[in-house]
C-alpha cells in the first residue's frame, strides 16, 4: 500500500508501533489539512467571482456560497475517508480501480482543472503585486511562480502547512477589518444566505461561484494531505478516531472559508452594488474602495489578495503534482520526477496562458467556470470509489451517504446544463 510521502516527512508516522495519544487536545494537532483545502476556495478566482456577484446582484447570490460550502463539507469529508481508509489519494485510487481509458480521461481533465486553478491563483497574486507595487502583471506572474517553486521544492510539508495557516489568518483578519468599515444590511444578507434565487443574466456568475468553492483539485489534494495525520492503517480504533478528528478539521476549516467568501460578497454589495458601481477588474475594485471607505481599506484589500494568491498557488501546484503522480500509480512526493513534472505542468502552462490573455478579470471568472464543468466527472468518480467495498472495505459509504453524494453530483450537473443553455440564449 502506498503512503503519502512529501519530502519523506511522514516516514516515521507510518510505523505500526507508533501509538498517538488521542486525548481531547489531540484534535488540535489535526487542524491543518482542512485549512490547506480552504485556501483553494478563498483564492483570487473566488475574489473575482464573489465581487462580481456582490457588485452585480447585491446580497442575492449569498445562498450559492452557503449551498456550495455545504456540498463542499460533504465532499471533502468523504474524499478524506478514502485517503485515511486506503492510504491512496483520489488520483491513485482512480488509476488502480478503474479501466485505463476511464482513469486517463478523468485525470487528464483533472490536470486541466489544476492548470485552470493555477492560472487564477498566479494571476490574482500578480494583480495584487500590481496594486501594491505597480509591478506589471507578466513580471508579477513570474515572481509568483518562482516563490511557489521555492516553497514546494525546498520546504517540508509541515512548514508549508504552518505558512498556509498564517496566510488564512491574515486574509480572515483583513476582511473583518474591511467589513467594519462598511454598512451591511444584515436583514437582506440573512435572506440572501438561505433564499435560492438566480436573477436574469446571473447564471455565469452563479456557476463561477460554484466552481470557485467546490473545486476538483481540492478533492484530489485533500485525499493526499489528510494522510499527514495517519499513523496506523491496521488499527481500526485509530482509523475511527482519525475519521472523527478529520471531520472536525474539515467542518472548522470550511466554515472559515464560508465566512471569508461571504465577506467578499457582503463588502461588494455594501459598496459597489449600493452605489450602482459596476466592477470589471480587481484593480478597479481596489481603486473604487478608496473614495467609498478609505485608502487603508484598498491597501488591506490588495495585501489580502496577495496572500490568497500565494497560498492558493502553493496548494494548486501540490494538487497538480498529486494528480499527475497518481496517473502513474504513485503518491505525491516533491522529490519524485512525476510529482515534479505535474507541478511544472500546472504552473508553466498557466503562466503561458496568462501571457496571452487580454482581460484578467474575465479570465478569472472563466477559469472558475472551467472548474465547475470538470467537477461532475471528479465527483462521480469519487462516489464510485468511496461506495465500493473492494476499495474501502468496511469503510465504504452507507446507502444514505451515497444518495446524498449522488444528489450533490446531480445538482452540479444540472447547474452545468443551465450554463450551456445560457450560451445559446
Amino acid at each position: 500500500m502506498k503512503s503519502f510521502n512529501p519530502n519523506t516527512f511522514f516516514k516515521d508516522l507510518r510505523r505500526k508501533d507508533h501509538k498517538p495519544r488521542l486525548e481531547a487536545l489531540q484534535i488540535l494537532k489535526y487542524i491543518g489539512p482542512g485549512l490547506l483545502v480552504t485556501v483553494g476556495f478563498i483564492d483570487p478566482g473566488n475574489w473575482a467571482s464573489n465581487i462580481a456577484a456582490g457588485a452585480g446582484y447585491g446580497y442575492t447570490l449569498l445562498w450559492m456560497v452557503t449551498l456550495s460550502t455545504i456540498m463542499l463539507i460533504i465532499l471533502q469529508h468523504n474524499v478524506a475517508h478514502l485517503g485515511i481508509a486506503t492510504g491512496l489519494c483520489l488520483s491513485e485510487a482512480t488509476t488502480r480501480y478503474t479501466p485505463n481509458y476511464v482513469s486517463k480521461g478523468i485525470l487528464i481533465t483533472a490536470m486541466m482543472a489544476s492548470i485552470s486553478t493555477s492560472l487564477a491563483e498566479i494571476l490574482g497574486g500578480a494583480i495584487a503585486l500590481n496594486m501594491l507595487f505597480k509591478i506589471p502583471i507578466p513580471a508579477g506572474s513570474i515572481l509568483m511562480v518562482i516563490f511557489v517553486c521555492i516553497m514546494v521544492f525546498t520546504n517540508s510539508y509541515k512548514l508549508i502547512e504552518k505558512i498556509i495557516v498564517g496566510f488564512v489568518s491574515i486574509i480572515g483578519l483583513s476582511f473583518i477589518y474591511e467589513l467594519s468599515l462598511v454598512d451591511i444590511n444584515w436583514a437582506q444578507a440573512g435572506m440572501g444566505w438561505v433564499t435560492p434565487s438566480i436573477p436574469e443574466g446571473s447564471i455565469m456568475v452563479v456557476m463561477a461561484v460554484l466552481g470557485a468553492v467546490v473545486m476538483p483539485h481540492n478533492l484530489f489534494l485533500h485525499s493526499e494531505i489528510i494522510q499527514s495525520r495517519q499513523w496506523n492503517l491496521e488499527d481500526d480504533k485509530i482509523i475511527k478516531k482519525q475519521l472523527d478528528y478529520e471531520f472536525v478539521d474539515t467542518l472548522f476549516s470550511m466554515i472559515i472559508g464560508w465566512a471569508i467568501n461571504s465577506a467578499m460578497i457582503l463588502m461588494a454589495a455594501a459598496t459597489f452594488f449600493k452605489h450602482g458601481t459596476p466592477v470589471n477588474e480587481l484593480q478597479q475594485a481596489q481603486s473604487l474602495l478608496t473614495p467609498l471607505v478609505g485608502k487603508s481599506a484598498s491597501v488591506i484589500f490588495a495585501t489580502a489578495l496577495f496572500f490568497a494568491g500565494a497560498a492558493s498557488t502553493i496548494t494548486s501546484a501540490m494538487a497538480g503534482g498529486s494528480i499527475f503522480a497518481g496517473i502513474f500509480g504513485e503518491p505525491y512526493d516533491a522529490k519524485d520526477n512525476h510529482s515534479r513534472l505535474g507541478i511544472a505542468i500546472s504552473l508553466l502552462v498557466a503562466i503561458l496562458i496568462i501571457f496571452l490573455i487580454r482581460d484578467p478579470f474575465k479570465s478569472l471568472i472563466i477559469s472558475q467556470m472551467v472548474l465547475s464543468i470538470q467537477l461532475p466527472f471528479t465527483i462521480f468518480m469519487q462516489i464510485y470509489l468511496t461506495s465500493s467495498k473492494k476499495v474501502m472495505g468496511k469503510y465504504a459509504n452507507t446507502r444514505s451517504t451515497t444518495i446524498i453524494l449522488l444528489i450533490i453530483g446531480s445538482i452540479v450537473t444540472f447547474l452545468n446544463v443551465l450554463l450551456f443553455i445560457s450560451f445559446f440564449k
